[in-house]
This record gives C-alpha cells, structure tokens and sequence, in this order.
C-alpha cells in the first residue's frame, strides 16, 4: 500500500510472517493486511483473543485482532500470505466511493429505465427503490427502499431508505433513513440524518 499506516501490516521474513503490527505511525513495510484470514488453530486465536481483553490490551484505544495475530506469533504460530492484487479499501468516503465504481465496472450493474427518469450506466437500482423525474448514474448504488425525486445523482452510494430530493449530488455518501433536500453538490450524511437546504 502508498499508505501503509493506513492498516494492519505485516513483516515477512522467506515468506513467513515475522510480526504484525496495527496502524502504526513509522510502518515497518508497506504490504497491508487486507483483513481475510484463514486459521487453522481456531482454539489458539479463542485463547489469544481473551488474553487481549483480559490483558486490556489496546491499539489506539481499541482492542484489534492484529494484536491477538501477535500474541498467536509469540506462541509459535506459523503464519504465511497470500498477495491480493487490486484489493480495494472502504475505509474512507473516497476510497468507499472508487470500490463502488469499480464493483459496477465489472457487474455492469442492474440499471434499467425507470418511466420519466434517465439511467446512465453502470448503476445498481434495487427493485423496491423510487426514482422519480430524475437522472442517475453512472456509478451510482441504489439500496432497497430509498427515493430518489428531481434529482441528479452520480457516483455516489445511497443506504437504505435513505431520501434525495431537488438535489444535484455526486461523490455523495447518503446513510440509512437519511433525508436530503436542497441543491448540495456533495454530502457523506450519517444514518437518520436530515439535511434540507431553504429556499
């Protein structure tokens, strides 16, 4: 990874995992742990689990499972990689944003025409979302039960339920439930948020 202190990291050593480390401020190499794991000695990670929780073992002030990783290594665990080529992280709006486009890239998506709205493909619609008097895509996901009214939308994510309404959005990030109305061009807006602009 460019941005290694970004994730979880590991140090080889003849292919071998040598160390793991969290988020650390000076990494130790750039290859990120990308968070699929394969384990064969379930009972040794179960034990090294509860010892970082009884321990209150912390990273950044927050109990990680790369600190059990390291507490499995320390008993003798062997530990080996598989390299992933174009693993794509959500960890920020950005990033959440490009895995999205790229997703709908490979699909093709599922965008259909919807009767007195424009669909510009690739785009994920679910069936039960309402688009109305609208523009949509490309790169845009749709989750069930959201609204889209005269609005024009691109490349963004809208969650569940989630309500855009005379709105002008791309790059966006519209939580579960959340409403938005008014002429905003980007937003990332939590679940259950409302956000309406005045005439």
């Amino acid at each position: 990874m460019d941005d290694p202190q970004r994730f979880g990291i590991v140090e080889l050593k003849d292919g071998r995992v040598t160390s793991v480390v969290e988020k650390p401020d000076v990494p130790p190499s750039n290859l990120a742990i990308v968070g699929l794991y394969y384990i064969a000695d379930s009972k040794l990670l179960f034990d090294c689990l509860t010892e970082v929780i009884e321990r209150d073992i912390r990273t950044k002030g927050e109990f990680q499972l790369t600190d059990a990783l390291k507490l499995m290594l320390e008993r003798g665990a062997d530990m080996g990689v598989y390299p992933v080529e174009g693993w794509h992280d959500c960890g920020l709006p950005e990033t959440l944003l490009d895995t999205n486009r790229v997703l709908l890239e490979r699909s093709g998506g599922n965008g259909k025409d919807r009767q007195g709205s424009i669909i510009l493909s690739p785009v994920s619609i679910d069936p039960t979302a309402v688009i109305e008097r609208s523009v949509i895509g490309p790169y845009v996901s749709v989750a069930a039960g959201a609204t889209i009214r005269d609005s024009v939308v691109t490349d963004s994510i809208l969650s569940a339920g989630a309500i855009v309404e005379m709105s002008l959005l791309s790059r966006s990030l519209i939580g579960e439930a959340a409403v938005v109305r008014g002429h905003f061009q980007k937003l990332n807006v939590g679940d259950s948020s409302e956000i309406e602009m005045g005439a």
